[in-house]
């Protein structure tokens, strides 16, 4: 018996050894390999220490090894901003990477503004060493209690999936369902990662992550079927049909089978305000946008004239209805959503993608050109707002009469909530012209960041933005980072001494705020450093200089142009807007 024991071998000579793991084989690395695959090479970043070694990891993985770039934002929610701007740029995916709480929940409001928008935005939160969780411990970036769910509860309302990372054995597929669950969705993510986690080797991250590949969404097709069929006898006895395009079709990917359908019927193309970008306004029967009484001219009477309206993809709250004010009738009406299909009062039909609902629908209507052609009978060409006199004040609508002669199709325009909503509406987009607002979520400061992160995303464009003085002090700090990263955007800063928009609905002295001297304070941001130019313009003379600058000698400067005017200086929609929606606020309470 001690012979046969003896021989056996000792656990230091046994053959048998562990396979090493690569050095590279971490948490982080498979993070950037992964977000860099689903389009986000660029991650918009505040260190703190709670994700500091989750950042070296990042940065370690660079772009031209299939990893990402990292993009330090001056704040969290700017960060946030700069995400959605990505996600917006048609490279997929947005993500963001900050620290536990106090980034976390710096960042909320931007990725909230996200989720209303329907974008795939992935926010990663370096979080609590994996030892502190279940210890009954108090840490630093909380708000002092003992349970670290106080930043996850929150997040739960403005994502669709959220992954705590605090152990290794299941990081990988976490990570994955999260981001993966993103792109289905086309909404936000959170993921958590535990700080002492994510430089750390593992077996499951020893690999090039495989691809993605998500199951493709089909449609029922017997549903398809009925709604089509449906929808086909509902507007081929209509006399005079029209086509409305939503925000909705961004998601449902459903923009080229819309204009597919309007060429197969005839039907002039509307779209609503937030829809503005997502369907071609070279196209031969586009007639503007619908947004009820602030309609382009002659637009509304078309569209609340016809017997027949189908709406693709419509977002009806208060704000894109003009206070609930739209005369529209749900019996004249089909509304399309990304998977849902009603035709008038009912029948609905579910489980039908949009755009295979177009795509089949376009074969079975027959042509009207109705609507149509009692636009053009009615139709009067906009006239130019007459030049200014030498000396003469600036007014907005000479603003935009030079900003309209800017654009073309390396050109992408993004409007800050406020009466630049309205302005930029009235501007028609040359073919390829990106466009980009927030109407939805309504987030003051919110094109400051995602000019930053559009931008960064779309190189083969330069992006044209227009952002009110009260809107540009929230979130000004980031055009400092344009400058870090050499971007050639052309900014319009309007300066009217306070909040228009909010003036127009309800007015008060709050709604005036601290002048700037806003090109000093871009300026100062320059500091010697990288390509800017800043203009303060009056008059349409100096206007004229400071674009003639921007597109020529300073093409490739990030190009301030402050744009001083009245403070009674608002478009007329604006006026007839801020009324009705000031009316819907002020409804006074049912009788109980």
């Amino acid at each position: 018996m001690a012979t046969a024991l003896g021989s056996l071998p000792s656990a230091s000579s046994s053959p048998t050894t562990a396979p090493s793991i690569p050095a590279n084989a971490t948490l982080g690395r498979h993070l950037a390999r992964r977000l860099a695959e689903v389009g986000a090479r660029d991650v918009f970043t505040v260190p703190g220490d709670f994700n500091l070694t989750l950042l070296d990891e990042l940065e370690a993985e660079q772009p031209s090894g299939g990893g990402v770039r990292l993009v330090g934002c001056c704040n969290e929610l700017n960060a946030a901003y700069a995400a959605d701007g990505y996600a917006r740029a048609g490279r997929g995916v947005g993500a963001c990477a900050v620290t536990f709480t106090v980034g976390g929940l710096s960042a909320i409001n931007a990725v909230a503004g996200a989720f209303s928008e329907n974008l795939p935005l992935v926010c990663v939160v370096g979080g609590p060493n994996s030892n502190d969780y279940g210890s009954s411990r108090v840490l630093h970036h909380t708000i002092g209690l003992p349970d670290f769910t106080q930043e996850l509860r929150c997040f739960q309302n403005v994502t669709c999936y959220q992954a705590v990372v605090n152990n290794l054995e299941d990081a990988h597929e976490q990570i994955d369902t999260a981001i993966s669950t993103a792109l289905k969705e086309s909404k936000p993510v959170y993921i958590s990662i535990s700080c002492n986690l994510s430089s750390i080797p593992h077996p499951t991250f020893s690999r090039h992550p495989v691809p993605f590949f998500l199951s493709p969404r089909l449609s029922n097709q017997m549903s398809l079927e009925a709604a089509v069929e449906a929808a086909a006898a509902f507007l081929n006895k209509s006399v005079k049909p029209i086509l409305v395009g939503g925000p909705k079709m961004r998601v449902a990917k459903a923009c080229k089978s819309f204009v597919e359908m309007a060429d197969a019927s005839g039907y002039p193309i509307a779209v609503m305000p937030s829809a503005k970008g997502l369907v071609p306004e070279h196209h031969s029967r586009f007639i503007g946008t619908y947004w009820g009484a602030v309609s382009t001219p002659f637009c509304a009477e078309i569209v609340e004239s016809a017997d027949a309206y189908l709406f693709a993809g419509p977002i009806f709250n208060d704000y894109s209805s003009v206070g609930y004010s739209l005369l529209i009738k749900k019996e004249k009406a089909i509304i399309v959503q990304p998977d849902r299909v009603v035709i008038g009062n009912g029948p609905a039909f579910g489980c039908i993608l949009m755009k295979d609902f177009f795509h089949a629908l376009a074969s079975r209507l027959k042509k009207n050109t109705t609507a149509y052609e009692n636009y053009s009978r009615i139709f009067v060409p906009q006239g130019e707002p007459v030049s200014s006199d030498p000396g003469e004040p600036l007014r907005v609508n000479v603003l935009f009469k030079h900003v309209q002669k800017m654009l073309s199709g390396s050109s992408a325009v993004i409007a800050e909530t406020g009466d630049s909503w309205f302005n930029c509406q009235k501007l028609k987009l040359p073919q390829g012209c990106g466009y980009e607002f927030q109407m939805q979520y309504g987030s003051i400061g919110w094109s400051v960041g995602a000019t930053l992160g559009y931008a960064q995303a779309a190189k083969d464009k330069r992006v044209i933005s227009f952002i009110g003085d009260g809107s540009f002090q929230v979130t000004a700090q980031e055009v400092s980072t344009m400058i870090q990263w050499a971007q050639n955007n052309i900014i319009f800063l309007i300066n009217n001494g306070g909040y228009t928009i909010e003036v127009e609905i309800h007015d008060g002295p709050y709604n005036i705020i601290k002048n700037w001297n806003y090109t000093g304070v871009v300026e100062a941001f320059h500091n010697g450093e990288g390509k800017c130019y800043t203009a303060k313009v009056r008059t349409e003379e100096e206007l004229k200089k400071a674009i003639e600058a921007s597109l020529g000698p300073n093409k490739d400067c990030l190009c301030f142009i402050e744009v001083i005017v009245h403070k009674d200086d608002t478009s007329k929609e604006l006026l007839e807007w801020g009324s009705r929606v000031s009316a819907a606020n002020s409804r006074p309470p049912n009788p109980q």
